[in-house]
C-alpha cells in the first residue's frame, strides 16, 4: 500500500493537471489557439530556464553523466529500429513513417521534469535524458517522415538541415548547455537572479501540462485504430518491459531510472502530429496515437513507478 501510494502521489498530480487543461477546454476557458501558445511559451521560455537553473546550481562533475547519456542514446536508436521493422511487416507504406514516429517519439521534456520534479524537488536527471534522446528523436522523425511520404521516394535533404539547425537552436537544448557551461566555470547565481529564475521556472510544468491537456481530442483518438493500437502498446508497455530490466541490470537508480522510464514510455509528443501533416503525412494515425498515449499513460506510467518502487529501485 505504501508503494501504491508512492506511485499515486507522482503520477496523479501530473495527471491532474491534464485533466484540468481538458476540463478549462470544454468550458471555453481555453481554446486551441490559446492552448498552442501555451505550448510554445513553456517550450521558449520557463522549460528552458528550469532546466538552466537546475544545472547551474549543481558541481558541474555531478551534473554530467556520460554513460547515462550514452544509453539513452543507444535506447534510443534501438527503439527507433524496432519501431522500423514492424512497420515493415505490418503497416502500409503510407502508414508507416506516421507509425515509426508516433511509436518511440515521447514527451520526454515537458513529462520527465515533471515526474522527476514531482518526486524528488529537482529536474534531476531529465537533462542528461533530453541530452541523449531528444536530438535524435527530432533527426529521425525527418528522416523517416520524408523518406515515407506518401508518393514520394528519398529523403528531403531541405528539411534535414532545416531539423539541424532548429536542434541547435533549441530553447531547451540551449538551456541545458548554458547551465553547463555556467556549473562547469564554477559561477555562483546571485539570489535576485535565482528567485526570478526559480518563480519563472516553477510556470514550466502546470502551464506545460494544462495546455497538454487542453489539445486532448477524444474523437481523434478512435481513427486508425488497429495501427494505432500497436503503436499505443509500443509506447506504453513494449519498450519499457525491454528495456527497463537492462537500465536495472546496468546499475541505473532513482532519478535516473524514472528519467529512463519516462523516456520509454510517457504519451507520444504533440508535436509527432504537428510534424507529420507539415511534411505532406495524413495525420490521422500521428493524432490517434498522441490522444491514446496522452489517455493510457496516466496508468501505465502509476503502474510502472509501483513496480519499481516496490522493487525497490527508485
Amino acid at each position: 500500500m505504501e508503494n501504491l501510494v508512492f506511485s499515486l502521489n507522482a503520477a496523479a498530480p501530473v495527471f491532474l493537471l491534464m485533466v484540468l487543461g481538458l476540463f478549462f477546454r470544454k468550458i471555453g476557458w481555453i481554446d486551441e489557439e490559446f492552448a498552442e501558445k501555451m505550448n510554445k511559451f513553456v517550450f521558449r521560455i520557463p522549460l528552458p530556464v528550469l532546466v538552466f537553473n537546475d544545472l547551474a546550481s549543481v558541481d558541474f562533475e555531478q551534473a554530467w553523466n556520460t554513460r547515462f547519456v550514452l544509453f539513452c542514446f543507444l535506447v534510443t536508436i534501438l527503439s527507433i529500429t524496432a519501431s522500423a521493422a514492424i512497420s515493415l511487416l505490418l503497416c502500409s507504406r503510407a502508414l508507416r513513417g506516421e507509425f515509426i514516429q508516433a511509436s518511440y517519439r515521447s514527451s520526454a521534456a515537458l513529462l520527465g521534469i515533471a515526474f522527476i520534479q514531482n518526486i524528488y524537488g529537482t529536474a534531476g536527471m531529465a537533462p542528461m535524458m533530453i541530452i541523449g534522446s531528444v536530438p535524435l528523436y527530432n533527426i529521425m522523425a525527418v528522416v523517416v517522415l520524408s523518406f515515407f511520404r506518401p508518393g514520394q521516394r528519398g529523403f528531403d535533404y531541405q528539411a534535414v538541415r532545416k531539423t539541424l539547425k532548429g536542434i541547435l537552436t533549441n530553447p531547451i537544448i540551449l538551456g541545458i548547455a548554458a547551465g553547463l557551461v555556467w556549473s562547469a566555470f564554477g559561477f555562483s547565481v546571485p539570489v535576485i537572479m535565482g528567485k526570478t529564475l526559480d518563480n519563472i521556472g516553477a510556470v514550466a510544468a502546470p502551464m506545460g501540462l494544462m495546455a497538454m491537456g487542453a489539445s486532448f481530442d477524444i474523437k481523434k483518438a478512435s481513427a486508425k485504430l488497429k495501427a494505432a493500437s500497436l503503436a499505443v502498446f509500443m509506447k506504453l508497455v513494449g519498450f519499457c518491459a525491454v528495456f527497463l530490466p537492462a537500465a536495472v541490470c546496468l546499475g541505473f537508480r532513482r532519478e535516473e531510472l524514472v528519467a529512463i522510464l519516462v523516456m520509454l514510455g510517457s504519451a507520444t509528443t504533440v508535436s509527432c502530429y504537428v510534424m507529420a501533416r507539415n511534411m505532406g503525412h495524413e495525420g490521422v494515425l500521428s493524432s490517434s496515437v498522441v490522444m491514446l498515449t496522452t489517455l493510457f499513460s496516466a496508468f501505465t506510467l502509476t503502474g510502472w513507478l509501483y513496480l519499481l518502487r516496490s522493487a525497490d529501485l527508485i
